[in-house]
């Protein structure tokens, strides 16, 4: 049974491209973003809305590697085709792009991705120390200037505090959201959560999303007093770990809940990792931003252990039975990062782990099914 609510969710991205129309006439700026370590909280204090960017989907694919290699990650080309065949809606609705230096591949493609729009480079340490703050905050004070000089608004303490307690609120909602699954019944299944935590990025009004995800969770409270769940009996919960999916990019999670298992929570950067951790609501606002957005445990930073401590707290909260990781071609931070969480789930809680590579393309999809149906089983 899914929750009827679900169905707003399944439009609130094209309801943004409508609900930003006069707002743009009015002047106000559009951000492009493609990472969850752009904060978000300058862009709105800026007076601008930010929006999820498109890089989910096969389509543009053999466009961009006109220009790319093809041995990149399927998430750098189908981001760099959508802006080069000009075919996502949301990138032409932005002003200005934010990137950042994460893997190499990304941060050579922002060189040819500024050439189409403006953007704004971010400059990300691969590591967390009090050098690293330090160099980290002054990125975070550049972006800042940027967007008050692109928008021509001063972004003051005043309206950063009031973005971070309402992104503050936004995250707790989402963590409720996933927790409702924490029971033997799931009222939601991994595929609508991986849409609900995406849809933030969609959303022009973070009040309007905010007041929509507690009108889900009342539906979900009803739906787990009255026993409903969206998986079946007995179904494996699984544990999704490893790179971003999303529209178009969720065969993985849809093969896992095909065969009969359940994604309970999904700790990538589309998921957990994008809500995980609040900004501190005292002190310098800015600094608050820079230490809550540094502390994401992308496997670009080394070492990573805050990866392992978020899968840790996961298992303890969800109770899942195995856990899958997925890395699409080619993105070696988290290929090689493969080896080391399986170890670490095996060793700290005697679970086993699927590791999965893959791309957005279905010729695979059967073999993956069959290696997903055998993983369940063995489960």
């Amino acid at each position: 049974m899914r929750a009827e609510i679900m169905e707003r969710f399944d439009g609130l991205a094209d309801k943004f491209l409508a609900d930003i129309e006069p707002l743009k006439d009015a002047g106000t700026l559009v951000v492009g973003i493609y990472c969850t370590y752009a904060p978000v909280e300058l862009v709105r204090a800026a007076g601008a809305i930010p929006v999820g960017l498109c890089g989910k989907k096969q389509a543009p694919i053999p466009a961009a590697e006109r220009v790319l290699p093809a041995n990149l990650c399927p998430l750098i080309k189908s981001s760099y085709g959508y802006a080069a065949t000009d075919t996502c809606p949301y990138f032409a609705a932005s002003d200005l792009l934010v990137g950042e230096t994460t893997c190499d591949g990304k941060k050579k493609m922002y060189e040819h991705l500024g050439k189409i729009k403006p953007l704004h480079l971010i400059h990300l340490p691969a590591t967390v120390g009090e050098a690293q703050e330090a160099y980290w905050l002054h990125e975070v004070r550049r972006f800042k200037a940027f967007l008050e000089e692109a928008t021509g608004r001063v972004i003051t303490d005043e309206a950063l505090r009031e973005e971070i307690a309402t992104q503050n609120e936004v995250r707790r909602l989402l963590f409720r959201v996933l927790s409702s699954s924490r029971g033997d019944r799931v009222p939601l299944g991994g595929l609508d959560m991986l849409l609900v935590s995406e849809a933030g990025g969609f959303s022009a009004d973070p009040h309007a999303y905010a007041a929509t995800l507690r009108e889900l969770l009342a539906e979900l409270d009803g739906l787990a007093a009255s026993g409903a769940s969206c998986a079946p009996p007995g179904a494996r919960r699984i544990l999704l770990t490893g790179c971003p999916a999303g529209r178009g990019s969720e065969k993985l999670v849809r093969l896992i809940e095909e065969s009969g298992g359940v994604v309970v929570a999904a700790e990538n950067c589309s998921g957990v990792k994008s809500f995980d951790r609040l900004v501190e609501e005292e002190g310098d606002p800015l600094a608050a931003i820079a230490r809550r957005y540094l502390r994401v445990p992308c496997s670009v930073m080394t070492p990573n252990a805050g990866r392992l401590e978020l899968l840790d707290r996961l298992t303890r909260e969800m109770r899942p039975h195995g856990v899958v990781d997925l890395t699409w071609h080619c993105c070696h931070t988290y290929n090689v990062e493969a080896p080391i969480v399986a170890a670490h789930m095996r060793d700290t809680h005697d679970l086993p782990t699927l590791h999965i590579e893959t791309d957005y393309a279905d010729a695979d999809t059967e073999q993956l099914r069959t290696r997903v149906e055998a993983f369940l089983e063995m489960l």
